[in-house]
């Protein structure tokens, strides 16, 4: 094995609970779908829930493995507070990047960045930011005008937009920019029908909503859910030489096809996920079927993780472990050196992140300098605005 190196950079990932949970409500958050174990049944018998008790009962002065009612009485003990700060202490990221868009009750950017000791910055989910429009836009043309505005300030503070828009829609989407009669017509059927909070449905609107914010030149991150990503290439194809970065996220079980697309396209970057948490002791395969097919400035490292501090823990522990692994095998068997891999394990653990983000490099004494300008970005114009560079 090698060491990868630390801290981390998480590019994508949510916050976490503020309060104190049961053994049932717990686990229930060990799990990939909504919802409990079926009876007779726990979701720690699964990689997730293993590797949590591999990894996160140290951080509470408890052994390895130890059980998880033992566990989650220790957690209970220290308060979600102590526990949460803790864990997220322990994690080796340094540096976590926030989906905001999810409901409930969880911590944003500054309560994480206070908790973890790191930095933490925002991502901004589209569907939700044009949900927040709709609900206080009484026309068509003051929600449009709004939405174009509401995306232009978002770009001034975020490093990212996010889109659920292929978990919703299917992968398979249009991928022009649809014309202006088009987005006023689909956004008159929309706010007629809809009532207060409802969720953006229309796949005129999201085709609009995604191009927006392409305009703005930020990097442009993409759920791809269970899909095939690889649908996801006449999207691809039309952003091309347009200066904004596409990222996809969690592209397992199709992780190979997220991986070919980085290699195809210059702006598409792959995400390793939190495919590596579910995975568990498996990780190190899925990992080096990514490293197959994917330039390695191309992949970057997140933990996908919500809910559960635990979560974040997880996916960098088990990121670290498979990336060594793998790397350290390469070297073992004489294919790489060990200055390349370590090189390339610092890579993906947080150069490539900081980056395309354009996150500030770590200075030698621990005070932050700008990262290098990424050239691939450029102003463009979101309705007769600016969007930052």
């Amino acid at each position: 094995m090698i060491d990868t190196p630390s801290p981390l950079v998480d590019q994508y990932c949510h916050g976490v609970l503020r309060t104190e949970l049961g053994l049932g409500t717990f686990e229930a958050r060990l799990g990939r779908a909504d919802g409990p174990p079926a009876p007779g049944t726990t979701f720690f018998d699964t990689q997730t829930g293993f590797a949590v008790r591999r990894w996160c009962p140290p951080l509470l002065g408890l052994e390895p493995h130890c059980p998880p009612a033992r566990y989650l009485a220790r957690r209970r003990e220290l308060g979600v507070l102590e526990a949460g700060r803790r864990l997220l202490r322990g994690s080796g990221i340094s540096t976590f990047l926030v989906d905001t868009g999810l409901p409930g009750d969880l911590t944003g950017p500054s309560e994480i960045a206070a908790s973890a000791a790191a930095e933490a910055h925002e991502i901004v989910r589209l569907e939700l930011l044009a949900e927040q429009v709709a609900d206080t836009s009484g026309t068509v043309e003051g929600f449009l005008a709004n939405l174009a505005e509401s995306v232009h300030g978002a770009a001034a503070s975020a490093v990212a937009f996010t889109s659920v828009a292929a978990v919703r829609h299917g992968v398979a989407l249009d991928p022009g920019a649809p014309g202006p009669g088009e987005v006023r017509r689909a956004a008159g059927r929309w706010l007629a029908g809809r009532p207060v909070g409802g969720e953006l449905t229309d796949p005129v609107l999201v085709r609009h909503l995604l191009w927006v914010a392409v305009a703005s030149g930020l990097p442009l991150q993409l759920h791809v859910g269970v899909g095939d990503p690889m649908l996801l290439s006449g999207f691809a194809a039309a952003t091309a030489g347009l200066g904004t970065d596409l990222v996809l996220l969690h592209g397992y079980p199709y992780h190979r096809h997220a991986a070919h697309l980085a290699g195809v396209f210059p702006h598409v970057y792959a995400d390793s996920g939190p495919a590596l948490a579910h995975t568990g002791a498996r990780a190190a395969a899925v990992l080096a079927e990514i490293l197959e097919l994917v330039p390695f400035g191309k992949l970057l490292f997140s933990s996908g993780a919500r809910g559960l501090p635990e979560l974040h823990v997880v996916g960098a522990r088990v990121f670290r472990e498979a990336l060594g692994r793998v790397l350290g095998g390469w070297v073992r068997d004489g294919a790489w050196s060990r200055t390349d891999a370590e090189r390339v394990a610092g890579m993906i653990a947080a150069g490539n992140a900081r980056r395309v983000y354009g996150l500030p490099v770590p200075g030698p004494a621990g005070s932050g300098r700008p990262a290098p300008a990424w050239p691939g970005r450029m102003p463009f114009a979101v309705s007769g605005r600016q969007g930052p560079g």
